[in-house]
């Protein structure tokens, strides 16, 4: 045996090891998620919804950041016809628009429902987060609602959101669960909206049944004395939601999630937004994580159950990484392989075995699926598992490793529906 041969077997076996590193850390990963799971489907309480007193109802902002995105409009119209008491309830279009066609419409309507108002900045850093704090600079309710552009508020959604800080002065923010108007369009909306199920149907519902959650960026609710305590919203984080859900930890402030309130929004339709969407969000938590973990970890007046909880926005991100690692060591051990037969049983067997053991996630999908009614798309979110689901991976790491660079990242626009 000649050198390289001998170099290669070294190789092989260094390659070898590291996927059976990559492998045991999977497993114990996806055993986690596999008895997250299983205690949503039997551990989840029966919960009585707070109702509101009309009498009692605070003073309500809703805010709805945009940018080049007419659909907000749509948004609007739905807060409208809202059964909240008008005389409480003001709503505030933040039009970061560089498109003056676009700033023309949204300014048209809300010539025609004088309660709608427009704030506009001219220097448009931050992202969204400077919006949001552009507007919170005008808003007269003691409670902030917010909501992406495309997000679909029911009658109902206003009251039902405002009502646990009613009954409760000590909750400062109220989260509610996202559904989908266009779950099964195509693989990109399959894979996205399955995404969104799993955390809206699986992981918040687990974390609130042990009093814990976390808000998410869109149909949310949250106490204005909190965010101007806590300095308002950081400009220029990708996801100013999870990084002012740790700042909320860290300060051992109380969060509520309400499972049976739905607020419908759009998956991205395209596999390029889906990817772009999920790298910002990897940035983003990677980031606010980055700036919030070791001081969570290190608190003397953070209990350990907050601290377990608090890991759990970046719980999904360590996923990603593991099958990357085991993609990659497993073709380097076949390409520095001795040259030697082929055992096509062999390799099934172990194959089938690597991938039912870690398997914690798409069992997860599965019972998100189960839960939101649309296990109709369970061979579909299979086949977009297994492609663009894979491409994805990519993006993701991309997220992560320019986050853990401490590399800004843009914000890219997600096309949404154009109907309003």
């Amino acid at each position: 045996m000649n050198m390289f041969s001998i170099f290669l077997t070294y190789l092989h076996y260094f390659f070898i090891g590291a996927f059976n590193i990559f492998l045991c850390l999977a497993i114990a990963v996806s055993f986690i998620l596999f008895f997250i799971s299983l205690a949503v489907i039997f551990l989840r309480k029966k919960e009585t919804e707070v109702r509101l007193d009309p009498e009692q109802a605070p003073m309500v902002t809703v805010q709805i950041p945009t940018r080049n995105e007419i659909i907000a409009l749509r948004c609007a119209k739905e807060c409208l016809q809202s059964n909240y008491p008008v005389n409480r309830l003001q709503i505030i279009i933040g039009d970061d628009s560089d498109q003056s066609e676009i700033s023309a419409e949204i300014d048209a309507f809300a010539a025609l429902h004088p309660r709608v108002e427009i704030t506009r900045r001219t220097d448009k850093s931050g992202f969204k987060p400077g919006n949001l704090n552009n507007m919170l600079l005008l808003s007269r309710g003691e409670i902030i609602i917010i909501f992406d552009s495309d997000f679909i508020p029911g009658k109902d959604f206003i009251p039902r959101i405002v009502a646990p800080f009613v009954h409760d002065r000590e909750v400062a923010s109220v989260q509610a669960r996202w559904d989908f108007t266009n779950p099964g369009k195509n693989l990109a909306t399959v894979l996205g909206s399955t995404m969104g199920y799993t955390f809206h149907r699986v992981f918040l519902p687990f974390m609130n049944y042990f009093g814990c959650s976390f808000i998410c960026g869109s149909a949310e609710a949250v106490r204005k004395n909190v965010l101007q305590e806590l300095g308002g919203w950081r400009p220029g984080i990708l996801t100013e939601d999870i990084e002012f859900s740790l700042r909320m930890i860290r300060k051992g402030k109380k969060m509520l999630y309400l499972p049976d309130l739905p607020c419908l929004n759009e998956s991205p339709e395209t596999a390029r937004d889906l990817f772009r969407q999920q790298m910002r969000w990897a940035h983003g938590v990677i980031n606010a994580y980055m700036i919030h973990l070791k001081g969570i970890l290190t608190s003397r007046t953070i209990g350990l159950k907050r601290k377990v909880f608090s890991m759990f926005s970046g719980l999904g991100y360590i996923f990603p990484v593991l099958v990357a690692g085991l993609i990659i060591t497993s073709i380097l051990s076949i390409i520095t392989a001795v040259s030697g037969p082929v055992e096509p049983v062999r390799v099934f067997s172990e194959s089938a075995r690597n991938i039912i053991l870690t398997s914690g996630l798409l069992f997860m999908s599965i019972v998100a699926l189960y839960q939101a009614k649309q296990l109709k798309l369970f061979f579909k979110m299979l086949i977009s598992v297994f492609t663009i689901g894979l491409v994805m991976i990519y993006f993701v790491l991309k997220g992560i490793v320019t986050a853990l660079r401490k590399r800004p990242m843009d914000w890219h626009l997600i096309q949404k529906s154009i109907n309003y």
